[in-house]
């Protein structure tokens, strides 16, 4: 073999060490999953009506059996615009993934051609010889190739395709969030047509009251006062009609605003005198453990912190070596002094073996003398990460917080309301028996006022009670994470799916756009 062949061979060996090397360098920590702050047991494990046996149903709103919110939960999901932008950036992080998976290979593969005029000085030195005026072409292509010896783009990787499970678990936390508010929206637009309904049969009752009171001044049974006050209780009640009326028209714009609607008029989606949804009697919420994979802004935090890991990589391989192989293949020619006495163009001559030229070779640089700009962004990127560390511990703990106040809420609701129901009772009875007293003349009109004073009250705090255990009973099925399993068929609807294509070319980025659950 001969000297250069050696030689040649020698340098195939090396690169081909510096490959595999390549392939197995990786500096930056790896991610370690934090423990859970969490203990095995709910601190209120002993209430009433829940079991911690696993959630059997993921469509939570089915457990009411309330066809409307059903349907309008099923409507959000199709179309409410929050959840739409959360689909979109999923489409885009899997584009950042795309780049970043892109960077392993040859980062610039260059084809270029040029045809310059050029022209020397006359009155310059060493040009008196040459040709003076002349033409130059080019054609080649080049490539450059930095090679991942540290781990810098497999680590880029990394933290792009947590960025991407981020973005569906905040997908998936879109989805809960907007099933809860349409929930809520529901309840509240329930709570208050009870309410009215409440107050026009109190209204008509203290209007009977009144014009029995007012007959009976009349005919002098009475004193004026009993009538002055009998009205003065009818108006009062009256007055609180407008407000709860107001208010039922901005739970229904809220309403509409979810279901990516003008702010108008949903009745047409609400079936007529439908009560507040019935909380069932037992509800499995299973054991803290499942929140860290039931939640999804658990899981996104823990992805986040996943990112951050890789980040470090990143920022360490800075402070390496970068090792970078280079090759360009092309033709070059000229129209000069000699071309031009022969009749030959040089674009004519530009394909001719005479005119390739070529380059290949290895290079490395290596930004050893930094004053400490790359160690200290190695320190920030470490920092970065133990907030993401120490943020994931919060979300944790907040998520397990949210859990024991829904269940709180829930069993004071549930008791609230059992006492409710028999203060109502009473204040009936107490109405019904004030007002028979007083036509019998063994009671003053005074004693009916008091009674339909507290009769209003009780009622309403009874259907305030109604829609807090219904709220409380959302609220729980929020704080655990559920409903996401139950979410849309596709991350972003059909429509702008086909709007995008038409658009822009996405490749097959969008041939995958179903939630794989």
């Amino acid at each position: 073999m001969t000297q250069g062949g050696s030689r040649r061979q020698a340098i195939v060996c090396a690169i081909g060490a510096w490959l595999l090397l390549a392939g197995c360098t990786m500096v930056g920590p790896d991610y370690e999953r934090p423990a859970s702050p969490l203990g095995p047991e709910w601190y209120q494990d002993e209430v009433e009506g829940l079991s911690t046996t696993p959630q059997s149903e993921a469509a939570w709103w089915t457990l009411v059996g309330d066809p409307d919110l059903e349907q309008l939960i099923e409507k959000a999901f199709e179309t409410n615009n929050t959840l739409e932008v959360a689909g979109l950036r999923i489409l885009e992080s899997r584009a950042q993934l795309g780049i970043a998976t892109g960077l392993q290979y040859p980062q610039s593969q260059v084809v270029a051609g040029s045809a310059t005029g050029l022209s020397a000085s006359r009155n310059a030195a060493n040009t008196a010889a040459g040709d003076l005026d002349y033409l130059q072409y080019s054609l080649g292509a080049s490539v450059t190739w930095e090679m991942d010896f540290w781990g810098r783009y497999r680590r880029g990787i990394e933290a792009a395709e947590a960025l991407y499970r981020q973005a569906l678990a905040t997908y998936d936390g879109a989805v809960v969030l907007v099933a809860a508010q349409v929930a809520f929206s529901y309840i509240s637009i329930r709570a208050l047509e009870e309410q009215i309904r409440i107050t026009r049969e109190n209204i008509a009752s203290q209007q009977r009251s009144f014009d029995i009171v007012n007959v009976s001044f009349q005919n002098g049974q009475t004193s004026e006062l009993d009538v002055l006050q009998a009205r003065t209780l009818l108006l009062s009640t009256q007055a609180t009609l407008p407000t709860l009326q107001a208010q039922l028209e901005q739970a229904r714009h809220s309403l509409a605003v979810l279901l990516g609607l003008p702010p108008g008029d949903v009745r047409g989606l609400l079936s007529d005198g439908a009560p507040i949804p019935a909380v069932p009697d037992t509800l499995a919420v299973g054991v803290p453990a499942e929140l860290l994979r039931q939640r999804p802004d658990v899981r996104a935090a823990e992805y986040l912190a996943m990112a951050a890991n890789a980040s470090v990589g990143l920022a360490t391989a800075d402070l390496y070596p970068s090792f970078t192989l280079t090759g360009s293949i092309g033709l070059a020619a000229a129209d000069n002094t000699d071309t031009t006495r022969t009749g030959e163009s040089g674009i004519g001559e530009l394909f001719s073996s005479d005119s390739l030229t070529w380059s290949a070779g290895p290079a490395f640089v290596w930004p050893f003398l930094n004053y400490g700009r790359i160690r200290n962004n190695v320190r920030v990127q470490d920092a970065v990460l133990q907030q993401t560390l120490t943020g994931y511990r919060e979300t944790v703990l907040q998520a397990a917080r949210e859990v024991e106040d829904a269940i709180a809420a829930l069993d004071g609701a549930r008791r609230q309301h059992v006492l409710l129901e028999q203060t109502v009772s009473v204040a009936q009875r107490a109405t019904d028996v004030a007002m028979l007293r007083f036509q019998e003349g063994f009671a003053d009109y005074q004693r009916v006022l008091d009674a339909q004073t507290a009769l209003f009250a009780q009622q309403g705090r009874l259907v305030a009670s109604r829609g807090d255990m219904a709220a409380a009973f959302v609220a729980l099925y929020l704080a655990l994470g559920g409903g996401w399993q139950a979410g849309p068929e596709t991350y972003v609807p059909e429509a702008t799916i086909d709007t995008m294509r038409e658009r822009t070319n996405w490749g097959d980025l969008l041939d995958d756009v179903e939630p794989a659950r």
